[in-house]
């Protein structure tokens, strides 16, 4: 029996293209002389780029080890969503898919609309403004419900429902207190989410609704979401979860913001009783994912800061969270949304 390893977009290191060649990109294979800003990315490597009148793109250079398939998915996905409902903002896709040889290397290249707005990570959000963010990840998925594709990728690292990526990530972890907050988290969701994963709807969803993809305008509503490179087919219930984990750690004194996130969406996009109570348990297994994630990643690129951007919260969350009983906060959590 031979064993033949596949590398991963999580495990190859990102493109390192210089500026030249980006601006050189530019002008062959897409006709435009621009000013290439580099911006913070996990796996891939994005450029602001501004043209000679003012206009501003989005340039996505993928992974080596990014499948076609994957690019594909999110490009008609955010037509499908356009399609569905045109007030909801997300980054089309201009002309068609490139690629380039670099190094013996294949890279595919995206020319993407920039989305003009706030990030949500530099506005500071009442009880009403996460409601509102709950309505729009409902709308969002409302308007993906019906989306679907034969290509759907099986253990992606960021989908709640592969359970045995985390735990093949554990021995990246040092501390054995910190692998038993993540063997604990990880138990709790076998038992209450995974051992219903036949109830449990199922769809693509967009799968990161952290702070720094949703876009606001300068009256403080949420109007777009950016980055569908997580996109997988999961658990619809995951969708709000994972935008009320990095909620969550931002409001460690306070389960009410998450609380407001769920029934905004309930109120967009209604969920099953055993979605409702799924909710507090996803959330904490997405903490679990992304501090595993930090933890092998971080060694496999020590230089990559942004692999560890909300490590820190993220553990003190979960090592807060792992003293209350989930049991009592997910029929908290259940009524609330209900009432």
């Amino acid at each position: 029996l031979i064993f033949i390893y596949m590398s991963t977009v999580f495990d190859t290191p990102p493109p390192n293209f210089p500026t030249h060649e980006v601006k050189d990109i530019l002008l062959t294979e897409f006709s435009i002389t621009g000013i290439p800003e580099l911006l913070f990315s996990d796996r891939d490597q994005n450029f602001l780029i501004t043209d000679s009148n003012k206009q501003k793109y989005i340039l996505k250079i993928s992974n080596s080890a990014e499948k076609l398939d994957d690019l594909i998915i999110q490009h008609k996905a955010t037509l499908f969503i356009k399609s569905n409902d045109e007030d909801l903002k997300v980054p089309h896709q201009i002309n068609k898919i490139k690629s380039i040889n670099k190094d013996g290397s294949i890279y595919f290249i995206r020319l993407l609309e920039f989305i003009e707005g706030i990030f949500l990570k530099n506005i500071n959000l009442d009880d009403s403004s996460y409601y509102k963010l709950g309505e729009f990840l409902g709308r969002l998925n409302l308007s993906l419900q019906n989306f679907d594709h034969k290509y759907k990728k099986t253990d992606f690292h960021w989908d709640v429902r592969a359970v045995n990526s985390i735990r093949s990530r554990l021995s990246s972890i040092d501390n054995q207190d910190d692998k038993n907050t993540i063997s604990y988290f990880l138990e709790a969701y076998e038992l209450n989410v995974q051992a219903n994963d036949l109830k449990l709807s199922k769809m693509f969803i967009h799968n990161d609704g952290n702070d720094q993809n949703i876009l606001i305008d300068n009256k403080g509503n949420v109007i777009g979401i950016i980055d569908f490179g997580d996109m997988v087919y999961s658990y619809r219930i995951a969708e709000p979860a994972i935008c009320m984990a990095y909620v969550g750690l931002n409001n460690i004194d306070s389960h009410q913001p998450m609380f407001n996130v769920l029934k905004g969406y309930h109120s967009k996009f209604p969920l099953k009783n055993i979605e409702l109570r799924s909710a507090i348990y996803i959330a904490c297994l997405r903490l679990c994912i992304s501090v595993t994630m930090s933890a092998w990643r971080t060694k496999l690129f020590p230089s990559n800061k942004y692999l560890s951007v909300s490590n820190n919260l993220a553990w003190n969350y979960l090592n807060k969270i792992k003293n209350e009983d989930l049991t009592i906060l997910s029929n908290e959590m259940t009524n609330y949304v209900k009432s």
